[in-house]
This record gives C-alpha cells, structure tokens and sequence, in this order.
C-alpha cells in the first residue's frame, strides 16, 4: 500500500492478485483496538454491513475469539441463517470469519499511529469450497461493493 492510498478519507479498492479475493481499504481516525471491539462484536455488525444482506438476530458470544461461532440473519432473495466461525484472530489487528461454503470475510488493521488505522477488508473466496461457483451469483462483484460500502459506514460509524 502506498502511502498516498493510506491518506484517503474514502475506502480505495485494492488489487489483491486473484480472481477470487475482493478488497478494500480505507483510513479510519480512530485507534485499532476502538475500530477491534466493533468488529469483535457480532452484534454490532448489523450497524456496518454494506452488503444489505444482515438482518441481525445474532447469536453467540458478545465479544469473538479464535473459533467462536455466531450465527445471523441474513436475507439475500430469501431469508436464511448463517453460523460463521473465527478462522483468524489477533486482537486488535486481525479477525476474519467464515461459514458453511468457507469463503471468509477478513478485516485487517494496520496502525498508521496512536489515532489513526487503515483497515482493509477482503472478502477471500481462495479458501471456498468451489471459488469458480461464486462467478454464477455475481458473488464478486457484489462483494467488491459490499466491502467498499461496509468500511465507509464502519469509519462513520467509530469516527462518530
């Protein structure tokens, strides 16, 4: 990331080098461990999800850790319910999550300084069951939104 990216007050699309594994970045004046514990807490996800797809109704721990599971709804041409499971977890620099398919959804942290962070979340198909299926839904080109609009509302939202 250069460092022009990094002073964008809105979210940048970044290359991640495969088809399948969309992403975004953007910086966030805020410390990480404040921008951590909104994303460590499922509850709070229905506040920033840019996808239009989460209904709420969570279920599982107030705070995650490495494997915790929680579940939600979520409505994309039909209501559903989804339990994702932490794959990646460091406090206050990574946390990502993934369901039955296994594609994941990452969030990373970088520390600019003591107040600012850039956060670059991916939406990572690599890891999915079959990457290629995900082309039939669209399912990359409405997460490479999703992550871009997920992580302008998380800004507004922590830097409120």
């Amino acid at each position: 990331m250069n460092e022009g990216m990094r002073q964008s007050p809105i979210p940048q699309i970044v290359v991640t080098g495969s088809i399948f594994a969309k992403a975004a970045s953007v910086v966030i004046n805020a410390p990480a461990a404040k921008i951590f514990s909104e994303l460590a807490n499922p509850r709070r996800h229905v506040e920033f999800d840019g996808s239009g797809h989460l209904q709420g109704h969570v279920t599982g721990p107030e705070l995650l850790a490495l494997g915790s599971r929680f579940g939600m709804s979520m409505k994309w041409q039909a209501s559903y319910r989804t339990v994702n499971t932490v794959k990646e977890f460091e406090k206050d620099r990574l946390i990502a999550w993934s369901h039955f398919f296994k594609h994941r959804w990452r969030y990373q942290l970088l520390v600019i300084d003591e107040r600012t962070t850039e956060v670059i979340e991916t939406f990572d198909a690599r890891s999915a069951l079959f990457p290629p299926i995900l082309f039939l839904i669209n399912a990359y080109g409405v997460n490479q939104r999703a992550v871009l609009t997920t992580l302008a509302m998380l800004k507004k939202l922590v830097e409120e």
